[in-house]
């Protein structure tokens, strides 16, 4: 699949190096391409291409938005997603390790207000990085899951397809909404891991009876 990160920092990329090697074909989106966190990725992985955001969408079957949540709506006000899927990686963290929001909305819904041409789907936020670039937990025969959360059923099928080529069974919770409890999940994991020095190397796992 041909996917575009805008982002490109320790989600974006341990995503995007992830993927890659399982055989997508991945674009970074940045409007200077000769910037340092760009250059940088590309070091560690020379397979990325890179191209203006714009560029990138256009070209890409799904674009990940992994930059920080307060440089979100500057960056995609501008875009047309032209219907694609556009998955939200993004934590809205405030003062204290709060909701960013208050709470009253979720992050991912003011992402799809920004960028009301995308299918926008939440995933790959309940964890830190460290799981993204190493989903794998051999000493369980479980996978670990990744819980998503969109409007769109299409878009959310391309997601969970991403979700198994990365090693996660996908558990969706419903709409856009539900995201609210998804970044209330990130959340916790953080303050376990970030604060209370929990070691990260750890997931939720989905078992159904």
């Amino acid at each position: 699949m041909k996917l575009a990160c805008i982002g490109i920092g320790q989600v974006g990329f341990a995503l995007a190096n992830n993927l890659q090697q399982k055989g997508h074909d991945i674009t970074i989106a940045h409007n200077n391409i000769q910037s340092e966190s760009v250059l940088s990725a590309q070091k560690r992985n020379s397979s990325f291409s890179a191209l203006s955001i714009q560029e990138a969408i256009n070209t890409s079957e799904v674009i990940f938005l992994a930059t920080p949540f307060s440089a979100a709506e500057a960056i995609l006000l501008s875009l047309d997603f032209a219907g694609k899927t556009l998955v939200d990686c993004t934590n809205p963290v405030g003062p204290g390790i709060s909701h960013g929001l208050e709470s009253k909305i979720s992050g991912a819904e003011k992402v799809q207000e920004w960028a009301p041409t995308a299918k926008v789907v939440k995933a790959y936020t309940i964890y830190g990085f460290e799981n993204l670039e190493n989903p794998s937990f051999p000493d369980y025969h479980i996978k670990p899951v990744m819980l998503i959360a969109g409007n769109e059923a299409t878009a959310k099928e391309q997601v969970e397809t991403l979700n198994t080529d990365l090693g996660f069974n996908t558990l969706d919770t419903g709409n856009l909404s539900q995201a609210l409890h998804l970044e209330h999940m990130t959340l916790l994991w953080v303050k376990m891991v970030r604060v209370n020095r929990h070691h990260p190397n750890f997931t939720w796992a989905y078992l159904e009876r």
